[in-house]
């Protein structure tokens, strides 16, 4: 089984390589729009995921709303279910970041010269070339700033990819050949059950997340865990014994969570 991410510069022919990789390999292939099918398999309402593509929110989203938080907390419970299956292609999304420390996993960056870009864009979308350069840029900048937003990282940094394709030398088809040859290799080692259950439970932890800031909960004093078979531990901070209460009932209420463990310190005193 082979479990790919795909981080790619806008114009640089990450995505037709994402789709020859997943062909050669049979296996799924996991960009924005499968992605928001995922999502709504999960329970996930369609008005929640508008709100979830590679985009940093404005300044005062960020203040005013707790949203962005949200939004990321669902598209990362669905990059964990995708690859849980242990097996796939997955198309940006910081799914190179999420899965960092899961060595079953490929990480792939395709990048190309901003000419090459400008240039492709042009003659895809038949554009001017200032309105290619508007676009590209416009591109570059949505993904690169939710990046920095959502992980503090560069997304250009080489160290977090195992390849790195530059397409101005070697084309589409080529370059999916030397993915599906790595991802093939004996070093690339298939994902194993713990790697697949912890998964499993990343993936429900960032619903509860998400679960929590949708009921306005400000999770930044809070800490959770989750188990095997769905037990959920939350450790943290709560203001009242009704806040409490609140945040178990909206733990429970996340599917897949079988029992929820609460160690909530508050300023309440128990007389109980």
């Amino acid at each position: 089984m082979a479990l790919i991410t795909i981080t790619r510069k806008t114009g640089s022919g990450g995505h037709e390589i994402a789709e020859r990789v997943a062909k050669r390999l049979s296996v799924e292939l996991y960009d924005d729009k499968k992605l928001q099918d995922e999502a709504l398999k999960l329970g996930i309402c369609r008005d929640d995921i508008k709100g979830m593509d590679e985009k940093a929110p404005g300044f005062f989203d960020q203040i005013l709303s707790r949203k962005p938080e949200m939004y990321r907390e669902l598209m990362e419970a669905v990059v964990y279910e995708v690859s849980r299956r242990g097996e796939g292609v997955i198309v940006g999304h910081g799914s190179q970041i999420l899965l960092q420390d899961f060595h079953c996993a490929l990480h792939v960056f395709i990048h190309a010269a901003d000419d090459l870009r400008i240039q492709r864009f042009m003659e895809t979308g038949q554009l001017s070339r200032e309105a290619a350069e508007k676009l590209i840029r416009k591109n570059d900048n949505e993904r690169e700033g939710y990046f920095r937003y959502a992980f503090q990282l560069d997304m250009k940094d080489p160290a977090l990819y195992d390849l790195i394709i530059n397409t101005g030398k070697i084309v589409p088809e080529l370059a999916a050949g030397v993915i599906v040859d790595t991802v093939r290799s004996e070093q690339i080692n298939e994902c194993g059950i713990d790697a697949l259950r912890a998964m499993e439970n990343l993936t429900l932890g960032k619903k509860i997340m998400a679960a929590l800031l949708k009921n306005h909960i400000n999770t930044s004093m809070l800490y959770i865990e989750v188990g095997q078979e769905g037990v959920a531990v939350i450790r943290g901070h709560a203001n009242s014994r009704e806040q409490k209460k609140r945040l178990v009932s909206i733990v429970e209420s996340v599917p897949g969570v079988t029992q929820v463990r609460a160690d909530i310190s508050g300023p309440y005193q128990d007389y109980s």
